[in-house]
């Protein structure tokens, strides 16, 4: 796949770059430029980074960086089978536990989301930092939503990172998911405040927390490219019609000429019988 002029590779982390010292230069500087394109399509082209991860494979499949990339390529793109099996193979090559929450969520994308509880309850779990226990409360609660269990689901959520008054990088998703459960169940007000204290911990706008409250509030929004879409097919509108308008006024004033010259060559006509 093509690779941009203004990828040179040496965008990548540090820690990948050093996972790939184990390999050629050239072809450490071509796995590297693959993986550059991977993170940079995954949000916008999630089919695009998959295609550059396979590429990325291809060339360096020993490499444990390359095989997280295509798990999430993967995951991205919704291919949870694939996903899972590419971050088993990066875990086995690290033994970290880092990969487990999104390990567990590939479950519930595979439609088994006691699987992903059962991983929830694993000893791996103490294993992971702060962010990666807040990761795997949410895939818990999401397998718990899964299964139709939405009370099972809030409590999941409850917990001192979600009372916690400081703003963290997972804070905002984690008020949103507990803000969604409780409007599943029912408890529009308690669901509005929870959506409030995600817009204010939201400040990359991660999640869509301030649509969802609006929506609550009822608010109404027009998309601005609509708008002016509207207004240009208004104007052209009125452009035909004034065109339409004159055409009329010319066709009219045309056909008062014409019976003016009738009436002036009847004219003639009389004087020249006259005469």
């Amino acid at each position: 796949m093509p690779i941009p002029e203004d990828v040179t590779g040496d965008e990548i982390d540090k820690d990948v770059r050093q996972e790939l010292q184990s390999l050629p230069k050239t072809l450490a500087e071509d796995v590297a430029k693959n993986l550059v394109m991977v993170a940079r399509l995954i949000d916008e082209d999630p089919e695009g980074a998959y295609g550059y991860s396979k590429v990325a494979l291809r060339l360096a499949s020993r490499v444990a960086a390359v095989r997280e990339a295509a798990g999430f390529a993967a995951y991205a793109s919704q291919k949870y089978s694939e996903a899972l099996a590419e971050f088993r193979a990066a875990r086995r090559m690290t033994g970290s536990a880092e990969l487990w929450p999104v390990m567990a969520d590939c479950e519930r994308g595979l439609g088994r989301p006691e699987k992903a509880l059962d991983m929830a309850g694993a000893p791996e779990v103490h294993k992971l930092d702060k962010a990666g226990q807040v990761e795997m409360r949410l895939v818990a609660a999401g397998a718990r939503r899964d299964m139709g269990q939405l009370d099972a689901a809030i409590v999941t959520l409850q917990s001192p990172e979600l009372a916690s008054n400081s703003v963290q990088p997972w804070t905002a998703r984690l008020r949103y998911a507990y803000a969604d459960a409780l409007l599943a169940a029912g408890r529009e007000n308690e669901a509005r405040e929870w959506f409030a204290k995600a817009v204010e911990a939201d400040r990359d706008g991660s999640t869509d927390a301030s649509d969802r409250l609006a929506e609550l509030d009822g608010v109404e929004f027009v998309d601005a490219l609509d708008e002016n879409e509207n207004e240009s097919e208004n104007e052209s509108e009125n452009e035909s019609e004034s065109e339409s308008g004159n055409k009329e006024v010319e066709g009219g004033n045309e056909d008062q000429r014409d019976d003016s010259a009738a009436s002036a060559d009847a004219t003639a006509a009389q004087d020249d019988d006259k005469d």
